[in-house]
């Protein structure tokens, strides 16, 4: 009993020792951590001084103010680009005495060929020269990079790819057009600039947080997270913990436009910057389609098309009976997030639903038309032209890599039907496209298309929704058999519904959002 006294005696000195060490280490680092703070405070103002000297010392030489977007992907072909362009041509012809720079990672491609690019995909030319800042390590945004904790990689990359465009040039007006929240406090703190952004899609959403929560799988998570109960609730509080992160870093901008309703939504409730936050529907060129006119399109597509069906041997009849053949046709990004796959599947399952009779399988035929930007989305292709093979639609489905406008709208003006598939889509410039081509639109039901595009104009119909291979499958064999004047007064309703995401609508809100700090940068 003694013995069991004396021991247990020992371990109660032990552990005062300890806690008696542990205290004497208190003050300590207390200390350090001042020092540190106070080392870490003095960098940062060393920082900020040496980057304003340079701006100073630009700013004695030429005297204009700059502009510069931060947009690493700017040769690419989607939606994004588009709103890049647009916004610079806004800004040009409002602002003559600004100077515009772009910090872009293409570094195959000279700026001649860049705004080449965007004068083809979009045709748009911009009234004045703008500088390219040519970044070398985008590497550091790509998904590839980072097997594991995908968004928490790229976002700390695209703090470092900031502070190589900051270092490189210091803007007096910072604008993010690609969605890397990150660089905002890097050029806002360090830079001492003005900040600004537009927002196409949200890092991190809670509707992510649901796929997790419910372990669904989806592109952003993979089976064997959704499958093991434990790595689905450590993603949570990944994600819980990044979207604090990426909330403290949005809310540093002094400017934020969003792109949709559901955009906003999301945005507010993250950033949480109501007052300076609003809705900028991006640009769509729906003028450039607008010269088809729909009534003359009905029958003299569909006579050309009549003599493709005879050359296929479809027969007669069919469908809504106007044609022999018809395309569906697809415009977005070979993106992970597009879910093309969907599209092949539901392609598949409609030609199951026709059969091989008239109208059926020789009739059909799916065009998939988007942007690669880099070697990723390439090998998607080719992993999307295996799957073709595998359902046996090889010969039915046709790829269309980076084409020049002329081509886009050729083929969505022959269509009768355009396709999105995107889950929870920010917005959907091509799904706006489509509609002004004149095409029936079959888009997802959520995100932007639901809450903001195909929906009642005037009480009227201006297209279709659906979420699900089968859906889609009896969506579209629905939207053939329709008679043409049915069909007719749906492309109707969509067209006039369209023009609200004009370029001239996304100008003058763009500029209005902008207003308070070209004002402001100019004085």
């Amino acid at each position: 009993m003694a013995g069991h006294d004396h021991h247990h005696h020992h371990l109660s000195m032990c552990f005062c020792d300890l806690i008696r060490l542990l205290w004497s280490l208190v003050l300590p680092c207390v200390y350090l951590s001042l020092v540190l703070t106070v080392l870490l405070v003095l960098l940062v103002l060393g920082v900020r001084l040496w980057l304003q000297g340079r701006r100073k010392a630009r700013l004695s030489q030429d005297r204009s103010p700059t502009v510069a977007f931060f947009h690493p992907y700017c040769h690419a072909g989607g939606g994004g680009e588009r709103v890049l362009w647009c916004a610079l041509r806004a800004l040009q012809n409002r602002y003559p005495n600004v100077s515009f720079v772009v910090y872009t990672g293409d570094q195959e491609v000279t700026g001649e060929q860049i705004l080449e690019g965007a004068r083809q995909r979009f045709n748009i030319t911009l009234p004045r020269p703008v500088t390219f800042i040519f970044l070398r390590h985008r590497a550091l945004v790509e998904a590839s990079s980072y097997a594991h904790f995908t968004l928490l990689g790229q976002s700390m990359g695209s703090m470092f790819l900031g502070w190589e465009a900051l270092t490189s040039f210091v803007p007096d007006l910072y604008v993010d057009s690609m969605g890397y929240a990150f660089t905002l406090p890097v050029f806002r703190y360090l830079g001492a600039c003005k900040v600004s952004s537009y927002v196409h899609y949200p890092t991190v959403s809670t509707d992510m947080l649901s796929v997790v929560r419910e372990r669904n799988p989806r592109f952003n998570n993979a089976d064997y997270i959704s499958g093991n109960p434990v790595l689905s609730a450590f993603k949570v509080v990944y994600y819980c913990c990044f979207a604090l992160l990426y909330g403290l870093a949005g809310s540093c901008s002094d400017i934020i436009m969003v792109n949709s309703t559901w955009t906003l939504g999301h945005i507010l409730a993250l950033w949480r910057a109501p007052s300076r936050t609003s809705v900028v529907y991006p640009p769509c060129d729906v003028r450039a389609f607008l010269d088809v006119p729909l009534d003359e399109e009905e029958d003299e597509v569909g006579e050309g098309w009549e003599e493709l069906g005879q050359e296929l041997g479809s027969g007669e009849g069919g469908g809504g009976g106007d044609r022999k053949c018809h395309s569906i046709v697809s415009v977005g990004q070979f993106r992970p997030e597009k879910d093309h796959r969907l599209q092949i599947r539901a392609f598949r399952n409609l030609l199951d639903r026709k059969g091989a009779g008239p109208g059926g399988w020789e009739s059909l035929r799916l065009v998939l038309i988007g942007g690669c930007r880099n070697q990723e989305d390439e090998d998607r292709v080719l992993m999307l032209r295996g799957l073709c093979q595998e359902l046996g639609v090889a010969d039915r489905v046709e790829f269309k890599l980076n084409v020049p406008f002329e081509e886009l709208k050729r083929e969505l003006v022959d269509a009768t039907i355009g396709l999105h598939t995107m889950w929870n889509e920010h917005f959907g410039i091509g799904v706006v496209e489509c509609m002004a081509a004149g095409t029936i639109i079959l888009a997802h039901k959520s995100g932007g298309p639901k809450l903001d595009i195909v929906v009642p104009y005037e009480g009227g119909q201006t297209g279709f929704l659906a979420d699900s291979e089968d859906s889609y499958g009896a969506a579209m064999e629905t939207i053939l058999a329709l008679l043409p004047a049915e069909r007719l007064e749906i492309r109707r309703n969509a067209r006039r519904s369209v023009d609200r995401f004009s370029d001239q609508e996304f100008e003058a809100c763009f500029l209005s959002a902008m207003e308070p700090l070209m004002r402001e940068m100019e004085r």
